[in-house]
């Protein structure tokens, strides 16, 4: 084989091994984001059950304040009772006196229900807070693999780069700017083996000479549909038609 195909070769294989290197560099951020959206998921559910809890405490507050101020008025009407001497108006103190009683009734019912709610709510707050401490430890855990990850892709990124840069320079300008060339416009395959007489890229069937030409390996040789250079060798099965 040509040295200097073999040089293209190579040359493609940091270039593939670059591109590996940016794919991945790119897919960290995306990590680093599902991290803290996982994060910020663990953080809402606390803050939501805390809320939660806040407004039970709340309500709670408004309904004792509530049958206090019932209770002010049941004492303010025991009084009046006290001091009237009409029997009906006596009589509709009774009455709402009772109607007050009963409404304390259901408050404090509905108080009970409440601080059931509120204790299931510090059950639900000690668990979010525990997953949320789990949470924690596990992204840091992460954003620490992945901030050592980007440094090694890094280091291999400018070692592949000056690989790269050196072998580029070594050969021919007008084979590297063609090399370039094919290597924009052909995703990334600028240098593609032949298989059966076909063209590795294009996969369109060569002309029995130019598979000759290439296996003869003298020249740079390529394909006479897509343009990409060819190369050959003997672990390759192969077929030349006559």
């Amino acid at each position: 084989m040509l040295e200097a195909l073999e040089q293209l070769l190579i040359l493609q294989d940091r270039d593939r091994q670059l591109l590996r290197v940016r794919e991945e560099l790119a897919q960290l951020e995306p990590q680093r984001s599902a991290l803290r959206q996982r994060l910020q998921t663990a953080q809402k559910t606390l803050e939501d059950a805390r809320q939660r809890l806040r407004q039970l405490e709340n309500e709670r507050r408004q309904l004792e304040l509530d049958v206090a101020s019932k209770q002010q008025l049941i004492e303010r009407y025991s009084q009046q009772q006290l001091q009237t001497r009409k029997n009906n108006e006596y009589q509709a103190l009774s009455q709402e006196i009772s109607r007050l009683r009963n409404a304390i009734r259901e408050i404090e019912d509905r108080e009970l229900d409440l601080m059931e709610q509120a204790e299931q709510v510090q059950k639900e707050i000690q668990a979010a807070q525990q997953a949320l401490r789990e949470t924690e430890a596990r992204v840091r855990e992460e954003e620490t693999r992945l901030q050592q990850r980007e440094q090694n892709l890094r280091a291999e990124g400018e070692r592949l780069q000056a690989e790269r840069t050196r072998l580029a320079e070594n050969l021919d300008p007008s084979l590297r700017q063609r090399y370039e060339r094919l290597l924009r416009t052909r995703g990334g395959n600028a240098v593609v083996g032949i298989a059966h007489g076909v063209c590795g890229g294009c996969h369109m069937r060569l002309p029995p000479q130019v598979v000759v030409d290439c296996r003869s390996g003298q020249d740079i040789v390529t394909c006479t549909h897509c343009g990409r250079i060819l190369y050959y060798s003997r672990e390759m099965d192969m077929e030349v038609v006559d």
